[in-house]
């Protein structure tokens, strides 16, 4: 090595020794609270405008979500029982075609077989309804008060028939709008199909970032978020087909009753169709208990008023039974959210989405009750500072 060279390191390493110390990072940007509160309320807002704006999304995933919730525990089953996950989510959703094609089969035979019956009864039952009419035309006429209903050989109801016919443009027209629904509702059961799917798919990636982005718990299933969530939806839907059931059961047990003491001869013949039918109806919120009950009520009016007055009694009687006795220890239990709560839950699905958002009002709010359960037990937020009293 020359002396310049030598000489030229020993510069190099001088000025390495005096090299000044690096500078510190910049203090990180303190936000102040109320400026994290106006963020707050605008993210919110943002995001309650992004989830109008794309309403039919939201609503294809949080109903592919609660499926994935639901289906879960049984794939998790299948997984210890050395089952691939692979394998485990086609058996699953097989197993569930299976079920209901158990179940629809069981009831098929019976409520086809009623149903038959009362086609073979209807024209009986219309013809006795005229002729009702007719005497009741016939009195009135008498008494001088001039109703008309009957009308040239015609009954109302043969009035109603011809302007049924005549109407035949509207209904072409409603069927295509009833096609096109029901096109919409295919392709939406399908992307409800393939997400659900993907969300079983991933559950553990998912299960692991929720618990990344929340805080801890003690690592008992007690006090694990994904846990108690896919506990609260799989309870609620345990609750949800409990209570049809015993709905179901409950009005083809005292239609039977009404058969056999006379009141309403019918509800004897066709008390497991009828409370099947109310069973079914008791899924869809609000309206469900109305829809359920027009079919005995309306066969009931072609048998006999009184016998009509007799029915509706009967369902404003379990409609009180349900509302004060069965929901209330059922969903009470299931959910734990105060009534008025689940009455909030329910008109605010039914404001934003109708029928369908009703419907998946309740498990959403059970879900939300988890998480509120779980960031109150491990979230403290700091108090506000308050100014020192002078």
């Amino acid at each position: 090595m020359t002396i310049e060279e030598r000489l030229e390191g020993e510069h190099q390493a001088g000025e390495e020794q005096i090299a000044p110390p690096p500078a510190p990072p910049p203090a990180p940007l303190v936000i102040p609270q109320g400026v994290q509160l106006v963020l707050l309320g605008i993210g919110l807002l943002g995001l309650w405008v992004a989830a109008r704006a794309a309403r039919e999304v939201v609503l294809i995933f949080v109903i592919a979500s609660l499926i994935a919730l639901i289906l879960n525990p049984f794939v998790e089953f299948l997984r210890r029982s050395k089952v691939p996950r692979g394998v485990a989510i086609p058996l699953t959703y097989l197993s569930l075609l299976i079920v209901l094609a158990a179940i629809g089969a069981l009831l098929a035979q019976p409520i086809s077989h009623q149903i038959t019956s009362f086609q073979h009864s209807l024209p009986g039952l219309v013809r006795e309804a005229n002729n009702r009419i007719d005497s009741l035309q016939t009195f009135l006429n008498k008494q001088g008060v001039h109703v008309t209903l009957r009308k040239q050989g015609q009954t109302a109801l043969q009035s109603l028939q011809a302007k049924i016919i005549k109407g035949s443009s509207s209904l072409v027209s409603f069927t295509t709008s009833l096609l096109t629904s029901a096109a919409n509702a295919v392709i939406s059961l399908v992307l409800i199909f393939v997400i659900s799917v993907y969300m079983l798919v991933y559950a553990g990636q998912i299960g692991t970032l929720v618990r990344r982005l929340l805080p801890p718990g003690d690592g008992t299933p007690d006090d694990d978020y994904p846990t108690r969530v896919q506990r609260a939806v799989s309870g609620y839907v345990r609750g949800q087909l409990g209570f049809s059931v015993i709905m179901g059961i409950t009005t083809g047990v005292a239609l039977w009753i009404f058969g056999a003491a006379g009141v309403f001869h019918d509800g004897r013949t066709y008390a497991f169709a009828f409370g099947a039918f109310f069973g079914v109806m008791e899924l869809v919120p609000f309206v469900g208990p109305i829809l359920g009950a027009i079919p005995p009520v309306a066969v009931a009016l072609f048998q006999n008023p009184l016998s009509a007055v007799w029915v509706v009694i009967l369902f404003i009687g379990i409609q009180q039974l349900e509302g004060h006795v069965v929901a209330p220890q059922i969903f009470g239990h299931v959910l734990r959210i105060n009534p008025l709560l689940v009455i909030l839950a329910l008109l605010f699905g039914y404001a934003i989405y109708g029928l369908l958002g009703a419907l998946v009002a309740l498990p959403v709010a059970a879900v939300l009750r988890e998480t509120i359960v779980y960031l109150r037990r491990h979230v403290v937020l700091e108090p506000w500072r308050v100014p020192p009293s002078s």
